[in-house]
């Protein structure tokens, strides 16, 4: 399954603060569809991602009836990203 959409990033302050962009409504369904085939555990599901240039792999997070996309600090330096910044995401669930 391979989802493009656009989101703002935004910065989680929680026990280990984080930078992350939700995956919209409609798309977050079609992914909970498909995660208890794909989870390998508290319904993380694993993706390959691209961000303009950069590709990364990580795992999509539920929070919220919508999954988050974590960016890492690697890719927000390599793509000049800082909160509030509106990106376009590409997924492929692994």
């Amino acid at each position: 399954m391979i989802i493009e959409f656009n989101g703002t990033i935004i910065f989680w302050k929680g026990p280990a603060p984080w930078f992350f962009v939700a995956v919209p409504e409609l798309q977050s369904r079609d992914l909970k569809s498909i995660s208890n085939l794909v989870t390998y555990g508290w319904g993380v599901i694993p993706v390959h991602v691209r961000i303009g240039r950069t590709e990364f792999e990580t795992s999509l997070f539920p929070k919220d009836g919508l999954y988050l996309v974590p960016i890492k600090a690697s890719v927000r330096k390599a793509e000049k990203l800082s909160e509030g910044d509106e990106i376009s995401v590409r997924l492929e669930v692994r």
